[in-house]
């Protein structure tokens, strides 16, 4: 597999993110941005086949459904 670098400018905060979910996840960054990447990938491949994404909270019996522009 080939790999190419590209160069990612990010805000303070966006960084800040990104570390503390490469460092929750025991990830590098770039591994949370390709897990990012393949999660977003998978969200609108569903999304376009007409599924619905919906957060449920079972304990408070809420269902939310998230809308991806």
């Amino acid at each position: 597999m080939t790999k190419k670098t590209m160069t990612l400018n990010l805000t303070d905060e966006e960084m800040s993110v990104l570390e503390d979910l490469a460092r929750r996840k025991d990830l590098s960054k770039t591994g949370v941005v390709r897990q990012a990447l393949r999660l977003y990938q998978m969200v609108d491949l569903r999304l376009r086949e007409g599924e619905k994404l919906i957060f449920e909270d079972e304990k408070k019996n809420k269902k939310s459904e998230v809308v991806v522009l």
